[in-house]
């Protein structure tokens, strides 16, 4: 759930950076995204990519974690 919740306010400021980006480098004051429909588009991905990033980092944690508890010395 945590994941979730960091996955969309992440993706809600990535596509503020990544707009940011292209202003700079198009020279242009404003992005006009073309309605809400494209926004959520940019969005949902950046979530998503978010949230798997987020989901490998948790698995590789959990298996660090039980590796470490199961070591034979």
């Amino acid at each position: 759930m945590i994941r979730m919740a960091v996955a969309g306010v992440g993706g809600f400021i990535l596509v503020f950076i990544e707009s940011y980006v292209v202003m700079l480098f198009k020279g242009y004051y404003t992005i006009e995204f073309g309605g809400i429909t494209p926004f959520i588009s940019v969005w949902a991905m950046n979530f998503f990519l978010l949230f798997s990033i987020f989901t490998q980092i948790q698995l590789w944690y959990e298996e660090k974690q039980a590796s470490e508890g199961t070591s034979i010395e």
